[in-house]
């Protein structure tokens, strides 16, 4: 709006100089790039944030299994582990216990896993994830998540390309201002000299 009144303003003004005139121009033009292109790079940017996550969900799902780990004992030193975000809840404590399981390829481990049973006992049971050869590894990837960081990296990607849009029409402007400010050195150092002095017509 500013960029608009600023044209209408220099449009007849006996004072505008070229340079203000192209100024207001020069933010109108901003304004509404920053406003039709900035959604589309954040929608185009999301779209494909999002197939590259759901790409990788089809090859984590493909390298990943889930299945049961037995109980043997609670490990020592008994500590509590960080909470899961993707299937604790706030009230969850993950307790660190020995237990057994067996991977895909029918290989049988043991080793040392957090568990969110509220007070392990040998014997009861819980799921893990784990590769092929029986590795544990993180759950895969949800698709709510894929989408929730899909939709974050399109407004990253829109801020973005709105900042430097505003980064460029800066630096536009700081050349143009340059640009005033060697014209009037050069007005001045023609009509300097002679300032004040009677008959010199100024």
């Amino acid at each position: 709006m500013r960029a608009a009144v600023g044209i209408w303003r220099w449009r007849r003004n006996p004072l505008r100089r070229a340079t203000d005139l192209f100024e207001a121009w020069l933010a109108l033009v901003a304004v509404l790039l920053i406003i039709l292109t900035a959604p589309v790079a954040g929608w185009i940017t999301g779209a494909l944030a999002e197939e590259s996550l759901r790409q990788a969900i089809r090859v984590q799902r493909l390298q990943r299994h889930v299945t049961t780990a037995t109980v043997l004992g609670e490990a020592t030193p008994h500590r509590p582990a960080v909470l899961d975000p993707e299937t604790a809840t706030a009230n969850e404590r993950r307790t660190l216990v020995e237990a057994k399981w067996t991977a895909p390829d029918g290989s049988r481990h043991t080793g040392t896993l957090p568990t969110a049973l509220p007070s392990p006992r040998p014997g009861e049971t819980f799921r893990i994830w784990t590769d092929s050869s029986g590795r544990t590894v993180p759950r895969p990837l949800s698709p709510a998540s894929a989408e929730v960081h899909a939709a974050l990296a399109g407004v990253g990607a829109a801020l973005a390309w709105g900042l430097l849009l505003e980064c460029a029409r800066r630096l536009v402007l700081w050349r143009l201002v340059r640009r005033r400010h060697a014209q009037l050195d050069r007005a001045w150092a023609a009509v300097g000299p002679d300032w004040g002095r009677a008959g010199a017509g100024s």
